[in-house]
């Protein structure tokens, strides 16, 4: 029974490669590069969806089963990132709570929509690179004291990047680290904490979303959220406890350089 399970899987996945050569050599690339994804979108406290889909567009996913799977893993590796940062003392609760309420309802609602969310992606792309330039500007200069952010202002900000998050299959902290970075409303491991736990929230909102559209789940998964465990685990300790501050920024504009990439030209 076990060894027709073990086969299933492993059938499960090859059939997805099917039309690229070199089937064997692709199944295990793929499986070899999403822990390295997880490990360094972790590391930021993200989920590592821009990643997992740019992967899955690469290796010729069928287009239905990229956004599930995507929120799916997203959900386990900014679970693990969150818990890490959590433990750490980064997260600051109030913060989280002003993004979180406007961000949940319309992540379900972005995510029960079916439309083509090409556009968005470019736009978010052009938007990425002009944070990752003014991050990076950010970086050259003495760093200044965070500020409280008004609450209202949270709560629509949160609904903007949950609808928009789940439009397009993503967790949404890549737009939202960076803007609680520049706007100085949290230094880069609080917004990684903070980011963590709204992705979770978000992903769930929106996986769920895609489960009531019909969305189906396949044993395939299996080994893809194991692999994402590991590099999550280890990303989200070095980003946590190992990294100083300035390593962390520069490693979250290489995240959010690489997003960019994947939403503008893959």
């Amino acid at each position: 029974m076990m060894l027709e399970i073990v086969l299933n899987v492993y059938l499960g996945i090859a059939g997805m490669f099917d039309g690229i050569s070199g089937l064997l050599s692709g199944f295990w690339w793929f499986l070899g590069l999403i822990p390295l994804v997880s490990f360094l979108y972790a590391s930021v406290g993200h989920g590592g969806a821009s990643g997992y889909l740019a992967l899955m567009a690469l290796f010729a996913f069928p287009p239905e089963m990229m956004k599930p799977t995507a929120l799916l893993l997203n959900l386990f590796v900014a679970g693990i990132a969150f818990i890490s940062f959590y433990r750490a003392g980064y997260f600051k609760k109030s913060l989280f709570l002003s993004f979180a309420l406007g961000s949940i309802p319309f992540a379900y609602l972005g995510g029960s929509i079916s439309a083509d969310p090409d556009l968005y992606k470019k736009i978010l792309g052009l938007v990425l690179i002009i944070a990752v330039l003014r991050m990076i500007a950010q970086l050259k200069t003495a760093p200044g004291e965070n500020r409280p952010i008004p609450f209202l202002a949270g709560v629509s900000i949160g609904a903007g990047i949950g609808f928009f998050s789940g439009l397009i299959g993503i967790g949404g902290g890549i737009i939202l680290t960076p803007v609680l970075v520049l706007m100085r409303w949290a230094s880069v491991k609080e917004a990684a904490a903070v980011s963590a736990l709204f992705i979770w929230v978000n992903s769930a909102s929106g996986f769920i979303g895609q489960w009531h559209s019909g969305v189906e789940l396949s044993l395939s998964m299996v080994p893809m959220i194991a692999l994402a465990l590991l590099g999550g685990f280890l990303g989200s300790h070095y980003g946590s406890v190992k990294w100083q501050t300035k390593i962390l920024s520069y490693v979250l504009a290489g995240v959010l350089a690489l997003a960019s990439v994947k939403l503008l030209w893959i």
